[in-house]
């Protein structure tokens, strides 16, 4: 493991492009529960008998938002009851060491803006919870945690309009500002890429990884399980990310 550690570490040191694709396993290690997609917080179905997938999808916002904000509501809960980790704090620290380092995240908790990551060179490919806005005239409203307290779903206070978090939720479109903005990256190519805590099912994380392959980049892993890249990888670390990338900051040098 050291020995990969440092062959990660010199990579990185050499490179001048670098993408670092986070997923829910990254922020595993502030607490929140790891989900595939929105919805690994659940087993099976919900109290309802619904999948989590129907629960938290743009149908069931529009068609009983009540139900969509229950589960909306756990989400922000968990992620407004922590905070970045020592694993955020590397890759925005790297961000700063490394000016084209760019971060693309499935995660919609805000930690990578929290931990210092610029947002210029970040991709929340997910959205994030906060701040809401209201569907029906757009205005916006910062005060998530307020809205917790209260019966849901949380209401505008301009126009009694239902409330809702700029998050892709099931069965939405990715956002396309997002989307261009990673492609335009990849198609510049990048010289090291690294998957944190992600299980890579989605295309857009899969095709990052695959394309630093074919035009000779170097691809690690960080997760502590195997996932359906590991085979693709150059390097797969074991380990949490909240430890390993520490580690890995280590051996590069700082400016």
């Amino acid at each position: 493991m050291q020995q990969d550690i440092i062959c990660v570490a010199q990579a990185i040191q050499r490179a001048e492009r670098i993408l670092i694709i986070t997923g829910a396993g990254l922020s595993a290690d502030s607490g929140l529960p790891t989900y595939r997609g929105l919805g690994g917080l659940y087993n099976g179905l919900t109290a309802e008998g619904l999948p989590i997938e129907a629960a938290l999808s743009g149908p069931m916002l529009q068609r009983d938002p009540a139900l969509c904000w229950k589960y909306l509501a756990q989400l922000g809960e968990a992620c407004l009851g922590a905070s970045p980790n020592a694993g955020h704090a590397a890759i925005a620290e790297l961000q700063r060491r490394k000016p084209g380092c760019w971060v693309l995240t499935q995660n919609i908790d805000g930690y990578h803006r929290q931990a210092g990551s610029p947002v210029e060179r970040l991709i929340e490919i997910h959205g994030e919870l906060a701040p809401l806005f209201c569907q029906s005239c757009g205005a916006e409203d910062s005060d998530l945690a307020a809205h917790l307290k209260k019966p849901l779903p949380p209401r505008c206070a301009r126009c009694g309009g239902v409330l809702r978090p700029p998050v892709v939720l099931f069965e939405e479109m990715l956002p396309e500002d997002a989307i261009g903005r990673l492609y335009d990256q990849v198609h510049q190519g990048f010289d090291v890429v690294i998957a944190v805590g992600t299980t890579a099912s989605f295309p857009y994380i899969v095709e990052p990884v695959a394309e630093a392959r074919r035009s000779g980049g170097f691809t690690v892993e960080v997760n502590p399980q195997r996932t359906d890249i590991s085979r693709w990888v150059d390097v797969h670390l074991a380990g949490r990310a909240s430890d390993v990338l520490p580690e890995l900051l280590g051996h590069i040098p700082g400016h």
